[in-house]
């Protein structure tokens, strides 16, 4: 685990290496970003604030890279597809 810090509060990040990919995610108090790896409909489900982003392999990565998939409850903390990673984990905190 690792500390990520956005506008100049802690989030938890998660780095899991598979045989075959990187599995990314960014934790905060409301919610999680996650690598394509994760699955919206499974969040929905089980009412997790999550927003999904693709083709990150760092958590800088994660952080640049544009929201293309949210949770019901993500999009209710004002998630909204096409903003940054960071954008979505400062409505997380």
């Amino acid at each position: 685990m690792a500390n990520v810090i956005v506008d100049d509060k802690p989030f938890t990040g998660t780095h899991v290496k598979t045989p075959n990919a990187d599995l990314l995610m960014i934790q905060g108090p409301r919610g999680f970003l996650g690598c394509g790896y994760f699955d919206v409909e499974t969040a929905d489900k089980i009412g997790d604030a999550m927003a999904v982003v693709r083709g990150v392999c760092t958590f800088d990565d994660m952080l640049k890279a544009e929201v293309v998939d949210v949770s019901k409850a993500g999009a209710e903390l004002g998630i909204a597809l096409g903003m940054t990673g960071r954008e979505a984990l400062v409505r997380m905190a």
